[in-house]
């Protein structure tokens, strides 16, 4: 085979995006403004709906205050934390097989992180590193707040399990008490109306999935009570940076307070963004509270409208190369994720592949093997107990057996819009190599 030189994830950038940049570069509003609005109402209909041409402008109240943008998916998982109220003195259960941010967010919260280990293989169908839920119902106290559920590779996790045990756990939960301040009522008010431990997705790899959840197709975003989405440049769709934070409506909260505190923490606590002090004579504003700078502005806004445009078109082309890819799996004997269920359909955002009978060592070498060749692979993850920032907490990667063997013989081969069948034949050539 002629030597190819095959990238893991660049990004799927257009004349369309281009343009829309330069534009937003043209109209003298280049920070958070009408193009970020505009991403948000659109981001909340295709949630809702699955389609990406809904006029939302002719409609902008319906679909104004369900999601904010953000500059990170770390930020937006955050403020659903800070919204919700999640503290110091709080825990926050997250899997130990997944990214950082999953759980430094809570940390940076004040609230204690603690790990749960997936189930042996993953998910029985899909091959997900998905909780264990066993352990997840066990691991629930007095003192847990929120359970963050993580979609990785682009398939949406179990939250009817989830949701069923909290539901059962219902009795050790107690709500926040209000400080006295705007945000610290809306918290108890958010805590007390859920009345029970939070549900929270970190969506960042599955924009798009959809999963039947309580009998009904359901589009990620719409499950979970708290979602977070990332735009990093990485993923399927993309912003350069930026993330999202959407939720799931709260009897006896309004959708507008609610988002008008994402605005608040996302801003320095400022009661009013660039775009409201531009009318005439309203300069002034308050500082509500000390708090953070987060916001997306309108030339990252601009190449997400775009990039939604062509969003079908970018989930089809990756489940032609995964059912390629499957069936060299398939040849090879080699354990993959299973994206397309009957009752699911993932977002494509990674291929994991797991080589049976490998050490970490054969592992290595198989990914220098087919770098050698041109092709760039990855590995994800490695488990955050495994990590220096979490071993200094006391945390040990031998309570957590099933996601270190998950990740012993695990690779992740090159999956983006950009690769040509050409490449996955190509791709497919070099591990058959290796691997006779």
């Amino acid at each position: 085979m002629t030597m190819r030189r095959i990238s893991f994830s660049p990004p799927d950038i257009t004349e369309a995006e281009i343009a829309e940049v330069a534009e937003a570069l043209r109209s003298g509003w280049i920070t958070t403004g009408p193009r970020t609005k505009h991403l948000e109402r659109r981001i909340a209909a295709y949630i809702e709906t699955g389609k990406n041409n809904v006029d939302t402008e002719a409609e902008i109240e319906r679909w104004s205050n369900r999601v904010v943008c953000l500059n990170s998916a770390t930020a937006a998982e955050e403020l659903n934390l800070r919204i919700l109220g999640v503290g110091p003195g709080d825990e926050v259960i997250v899997p130990a097989y997944t990214y950082t941010a999953t759980a430094s967010a809570a940390i940076h919260c004040g609230a204690t992180v603690k790990f749960v280990d997936i189930q042996k293989d993953g998910d029985v169908v899909t091959h997900m590193p998905e909780m264990d839920y066993t352990a997840l119902a066990a691991a629930i106290t007095e003192k847990t707040k929120a359970i963050v559920a993580v979609d990785l590779a682009g398939i949406i996790a179990d939250y009817e399990t989830v949701y069923k045990i909290v539901e059962e756990k219902k009795g050790l939960f107690r709500p926040i008490e209000t400080d006295g301040t705007p945000l610290g009522d809306l918290n108890h008010r958010i805590q007390a109306s859920i009345g029970r431990v939070a549900v929270l997705s970190d969506a960042a790899h599955s924009l798009g999935a959809s999963r039947t959840f309580r009998g009904k197709k359901t589009y990620c975003g719409a499950i979970a009570d708290f979602t977070s989405f990332s735009f990093h440049a990485v993923k399927n769709f993309t912003t350069a940076e930026g993330g999202a934070s959407t939720w799931k409506p709260i009897a006896g909260v309004d959708n507008a307070e609610i988002y008008k505190f994402y605005q608040l923490l996302s801003l320095h606590g400022q009661n009013k963004d660039a775009l409201a002090k531009t009318k005439l004579g309203a300069w002034e504003y308050d500082i509500i509270g000390p708090w953070y700078k987060c916001n997306m502005t309108d030339i990252m806004a601009g190449i997400g409208l775009r990039q939604l445009d062509r969003y079908p078109g970018l989930l089809e082309r990756r489940a032609r190369i995964i059912a390629r890819y499957d069936a060299i799996c398939e040849e090879l004997g080699i354990t993959h994720l299973t994206h397309y269920t009957g009752d699911s359909r993932s977002s494509g955002h990674l291929y994991l592949i797991r080589i049976p009978g490998i050490s970490t060592e054969r592992r290595n070498e198989i990914i220098e093997l087919m770098a050698q060749q041109g092709v760039a692979t990855n590995v994800h993850y490695k488990p955050l107990p495994m990590m220096t920032a979490y071993k200094t907490t006391g945390t040990d990667i031998g309570d957590y057996p099933n996601s270190y063997a998950y990740y012993e013989n695990l690779i992740s081969l090159p999956l983006h819009t950009l690769l040509s069948d050409d490449d996955i034949d190509y791709i497919g050539g070099c591990l058959r190599g290796i691997l006779k």
